[in-house]
């Protein structure tokens, strides 16, 4: 990317591999309804359904460090979020 993206972010941990694989999930990216963008190192950017969403553990910054280096290095400028309240619209997408 040749710009920063500003965009929220949450680490989870999924259950896959014993809930080793650190997910982020990209709430200021479009993707399609009931998907949120989310982004892994193996796969990298794709579309992972809300219940994936929600099977998901927090993930503690020790967790999600790597990815997050590895976000901020293609072009992310991330602000990381504990909670989200499932309004996939940010104010960059409504025009605010």
């Amino acid at each position: 990317m040749d710009t920063l993206v500003d965009t929220r972010v949450i680490f989870k941990m999924s259950r896959w591999n014993d809930w080793k694989e650190c997910v982020a999930f990209l709430l200021d990216c479009p993707a399609n309804d009931g998907y949120i963008l989310s982004y892994m190192t193996v796969g990298q950017h794709g579309e992972a359904s809300m219940g994936f969403f929600q099977e998901c553990k927090p993930a503690t910054e020790e967790q999600y460090q790597d990815l997050y280096k590895e976000l901020t290095s293609i072009g992310y400028r991330l602000y990381v979020r504990s909670r989200w309240n499932g309004n996939r619209k940010s104010q960059r997408w409504e025009g605010k």
